[in-house]
């Protein structure tokens, strides 16, 4: 699987600002967020953890989940991220090739792309400051 339709959540930290987008290629999406690549938003604010996404069957599909979230308030937000990631992790690890770091990182192992359903991070606590 070359490419991942999917909105996502960015977010700067726990409780902290919030982005959401919508991409045809999730990863190299995700790397240029976090390496300020684009300016805008995104880099104006530091949010690069990717705290949530949801892969879509078709590039439309994601637009209009991106649209639903956007009108949606920011508690209900914040309870979709803490359904699947209560910790606030940074699951950019867990759908990247962290050695390469580059936009050509795709999907490994079974290259499942991650649902809204499959991935739970409850497993991985955050280290203490």
């Amino acid at each position: 699987m070359d490419r991942l339709p999917a909105v996502y959540i960015l977010g700067s930290g726990r409780n902290g600002t919030l982005y959401i987008g919508v991409t045809s290629d999730l990863i190299s999406r995700t790397w240029q967020h976090r390496e300020h690549l684009v300016d805008g938003f995104i880099r104006r604010y530091g949010v690069t953890q990717l705290l949530w996404y949801c892969a879509a069957d078709t590039m439309e599909a994601a637009i209009l989940r991106e649209k639903q979230l956007k009108k949606w308030n920011r508690n209900w937000k914040i309870q979709l991220i803490e359904k699947q990631n209560p910790y606030w992790n940074d699951i950019w690890p867990t759908i990247s090739d962290t050695v390469a770091k580059t936009p050509d990182s795709r999907l490994r192992g079974n290259d499942e792309p991650w649902q809204e359903r499959g991935n739970d991070t409850r497993k991985r606590r955050p280290s203490s400051p």
